[in-house]
């Protein structure tokens, strides 16, 4: 009898071991890098694939933001909720098949509660169904020079083949930032309501670490406890990330002790270099959603249709739309160079957009890009400032003395509309006639 009680303790015994040991069974990865110009300044297992957990959901927002950039979808668009998205499980807004939604909701529960449900309903409403949706994740990923990352779902719950590494998230954090700062205030909430709803972050670190601006928490067991953080403190901009940690709060404590080490190695003057920058080698675009049926083709879908052929296989990775970076023509006596003064080419089947009026705003002219991208940021989540359908525009130039300039423009306003949003933006504000815009804007 006593015999058997101790096998059966030692039984016993070895079940928890094994439970603990499963629990911890996500390696330890590590990547901090400068935010501006994307140098790596500490590195632990930081190219090992493991599972990503809820930071895939940086690649569903960035799908999500390029969706609406590209006119395939409206942040007011309303979408159905399917019964496999309201079927999701873990973290979710508890959405009823057949509710309704709209995608600035949707967007908000991923980012900021990091719901699988919504998740799902972007992906769908994108993609056309999850798995489509994840092959376009995947081969973003590839553009974006995400070599190690596959995705097979929009949300993170463990599947087979689902995985990426440190660096690669700290590239896509890079990119988020860059390509769409006009939305990266999103990560930056602490709460807000979604579908009618309220929800808070799940990233604790929002009003605990001095310079903390976002971005994504993740966590299942077979990931562990994973973080991507980015802040800043005057002119340096520092991206931490942390895969498989032992505890949220163990994952949040290293991850303030990393932004800590890249404030502290990072340069106060870099020279900034957007992500792709100096690739200079053409990749493949990601596999863009075509017009569902019924509906009027968009500008999205007329693209994808165009890229279809052979022939345009591969594109360049800067024409992404937004945000635009454009380099203003030199203008000679007030006139436009007329060496320069061509219509920018576009991709064929792009519908050409509506004529805007010709009123812009410059809100802020800076010598550093990564803050020019950070006043556009700032700018766009104000909540007593309403832009419209305006188009953002990081614009460079040459001063009088020859160094490179930064405006953040805002461009489509009427004369009237120009003069209210400056005397809301205050005094760094300026506002510029049509006949100072860059020809074929």
């Amino acid at each position: 009898m006593l015999s058997g009680l101790r096998i059966l303790l030692c039984g016993l015994c070895v079940a928890v071991l094994m439970s603990g040991g499963s629990a911890q069974a996500a390696p330890y990865a590590a990547m901090v890098m400068d935010m501006r110009d994307g140098r790596v300044m500490h590195a632990r297992g930081a190219d090992r694939r493991q599972h990503p957990a809820s930071l895939t959901k940086m690649m569903t927002l960035y799908l999500a933001f390029e969706a609406v950039e590209h006119g395939h979808i409206n942040l007011g668009t309303r979408v159905r909720v399917s019964r496999k998205a309201a079927a999701q499980t873990g973290s979710r807004l508890r959405l009823r098949a057949g509710e309704r939604v709209t995608i600035r909701d949707m967007i908000r529960a991923t980012a900021i509660k990091s719901a699988n449900d919504a998740a799902v309903v972007l992906a769908e409403a994108i993609g056309g169904s999850e798995k489509r949706f994840a092959q376009m994740m995947t081969s973003k990923a590839r553009q974006l020079g995400m070599s190690s990352t596959t995705y097979r779902n929009p949300h993170g719950l463990t599947r087979s083949g689902h995985l990426t590494t440190a660096r690669d998230q700290a590239r896509l954090a890079r990119h988020l930032f860059y390509d769409f700062p006009q939305y990266y205030n999103i990560f930056s909430r602490k709460t807000e309501r979604a579908a009618g709803r309220r929800i808070w972050t799940t990233n604790r670190l929002l009003g605990t670490y001095r310079g903390i601006e976002g971005l994504k928490t993740g966590y299942t067991r077979a990931a562990g406890y994973n973080l991507v953080a980015t802040a800043q403190r005057g002119s340096k901009r520092v991206i931490a990330v942390v895969m498989g940690g032992k505890s949220s709060r163990w994952r949040n404590a290293r991850v303030a002790e990393l932004l800590d080490m890249g404030f502290q190695r990072a340069k106060t003057r870099v020279a900034v270099h957007r992500p792709g920058q100096s690739a200079g080698v053409e990749v493949a675009r990601a596999p863009l959603p075509l017009p569902r049926p019924g509906s009027q083709p968009t500008g999205l879908a007329a693209l994808a249709a165009a890229l279809s052929s052979p022939a345009h296989a591969a594109v360049d990775p800067s024409s992404r739309l937004a945000p635009t970076y454009a380099e203003r023509p030199r203008q000679r006596g007030g006139a436009v160079d007329p060496a320069r003064a061509g219509k920018p080419s576009r991709q064929p089947g792009m519908p050409i957009p509506p004529q805007r009026p010709g009123w812009a705003v410059v809100a802020g002219s800076y010598t550093d890009e990564a803050g020019a991208v950070a006043r556009l940021a700032a700018i766009a989540g104000r909540r007593n400032l309403d832009l419209g359908d305006t188009e953002s525009v990081i614009a460079q130039r040459r001063s009088g003395s020859g160094a490179t300039v930064y405006d953040v423009r805002f461009e489509g306003f009427s004369k009237a509309e120009a003069t209210a949003v400056c005397k809301t933006l205050g005094r760094l504000c300026r506002t510029e006639a049509p006949d100072r815009l860059s020809p074929g804007r």
